[in-house]
């Protein structure tokens, strides 16, 4: 099973480098030991819907720089017309028919001298290109959202698994103290304090079964299966999920220009200078060539012969005296975009180098809290070694064995926070470094 995934995972890598060059890289959630992850992002790959809606946004912009094109070209048209005409009769050898049929081919053409139309089809281009950054987002939100949510996933698991073993810690505790308070050795208080840790700990267990359903439910959307088949959906262990690989502790500034919406904004930017260019070219006339020839029965010669047709070229400059100020306008508009995009770039420039600092801080920070739990686990597993063998010569009682056995529960618990926030906050550098981790 693992390898059969691992191979289709591998193709999917194979057809992502061909649109991206190996820019989304998601070859990185392989390293992860888990073949469930591997299975639900390619899931995620073949049926997200916001995924394919970005596909199509993506199509509409390629289409839209196919149709710029078609405007640089020359247009030919035909029509086909029926003439019914009458014509006073002066001069009898001048011979038209009252009812003929007339095919009129006709040709427009705007020779782009300004490249004018040129600079149209480079700016809808550049669109494009920032179309196929924005689809590249969207890959790595998606795969990052996937990730984040599976590893949320086993988080709950393993809460859960610790809370029933808390929760059966209390309930022993319970049936002890129930036996103290039949021999007088505890009040009615001590034993409803027993009995209301046990629901403290219940209502624990259900706000994290929430919470993990919540999560199920959010997951199968990411990965396009219907909620209603969540709670059954296979995944791996916390104790098992482990990136293999190193993860840096410093990366280099470049990475921060490969991001995919740097590189959407500087494809923008640059449509929006082009823009500029189309918007100053139409302060200068346009020149037009248009040409017909048409065919008739009118006359009588034969159809499509010189005899029954005649043929037209106009060639001109055609040249606004006023419009109202729609082309200062115009320019000004497109002046003002461009300057809104700029400050737009500058901005995420400032927020990439944050996201970054932020996720490389957030990794060193939950490295060091995992260690400062992995000490105390250890303090905590000495701690119930010694009770156990105090129990065993019965200097302490059972129920303080299970007091330590509770206090190593929750700290395990903790050092389980710990070791997901660290795996999130790869997935998090991830997504700020643009795939590129």
């Amino acid at each position: 099973m693992k390898k059969a995934v691992s191979i289709i995972f591998l193709f999917w890598i194979v057809l992502l480098s061909d649109v991206f060059a190996n820019t989304v890289n998601i070859d990185f959630f392989t390293r992860f030991n888990d073949e469930y992850l591997e299975k639900y992002i390619l899931e995620a790959l073949e049926n997200n819907h916001e995924l394919k809606q970005a596909n199509y946004r993506t199509e509409q912009f390629r289409q839209n720089v196919r149709q710029q094109l078609a405007y640089e070209l020359p247009s030919l048209s035909v029509s086909s017309n029926y003439l019914g005409a009458h014509f006073p009769r002066r001069d009898y050898n001048f011979f038209i028919k009252q009812n003929s049929y007339i095919l009129p081919f006709q040709a427009s053409y705007e020779p782009d001298f300004l490249l004018k139309n040129r600079d149209k089809t480079r700016s809808s281009k550049k669109m494009y290109e920032a179309m196929l950054q924005n689809k590249k987002g969207v890959y790595i939100s998606l795969l990052t959202d996937v990730a984040s949510g599976y590893v949320n996933i086993l988080l709950f698991d393993y809460l859960l698994q610790k809370q029933r073993e808390i929760i059966g810690n209390k309930a022993k505790n319970y049936d002890f103290n129930t036996r103290k308070f039949k021999y007088g050795i505890i009040d009615l208080v001590s034993l409803n304090n027993s009995n209301k840790d046990i629901e403290t700990e219940k209502i624990i267990y259900e706000n994290l079964l929430k919470q993990l359903k919540t999560t199920l439910y959010n997951f199968s959307v990411l990965i396009g299966e219907s909620p209603y088949c969540a709670l059954e959906l296979k995944r791996g262990k916390l104790k098992d999920f482990e990136y293999q690989g190193t993860i840096p502790e410093a990366v280099s500034s470049d990475l921060i220009y490969e991001r995919p919406d740097i590189v959407e904004i500087e494809k923008k930017l640059k449509s929006a200078k082009i823009d500029i260019t189309v918007a100053k070219k139409d302060f200068f006339p346009s020149f037009n060539l248009n040409g017909a020839i048409v065919f008739d029965t009118a006359g009588m010669g034969n159809f499509f012969s010189w005899e029954s047709s005649f043929a037209y070229l106009i060639a001109g400059l055609t040249q606004d005296i006023f419009k109202g100020g729609a082309k200062i306008a115009n320019l000004k508009y497109k002046k003002a975009r461009y300057m809104e995009l700029f400050e737009e770039y500058k901005q995420a420039d400032l927020n990439a180098f944050k996201e970054i600092n932020n996720a490389l801080n957030l990794i060193k920070q939950d490295k060091l809290s995992e260690k400062n739990s992995i000490v105390q686990i250890n303090l905590e597993t000495k701690n119930l070694k010694a009770s156990n063998n105090k129990l065993k010569r019965g200097t302490i009682s059972t129920m303080d064995y299970l007091n330590d056995k509770t206090a190593l529960n929750q700290k395990e618990q903790l050092r389980a926070i710990a070791k997901a926030s660290r795996l999130v906050d790869y997935f998090t550098l991830y997504k700020a470094l643009g795939g590129q981790l």
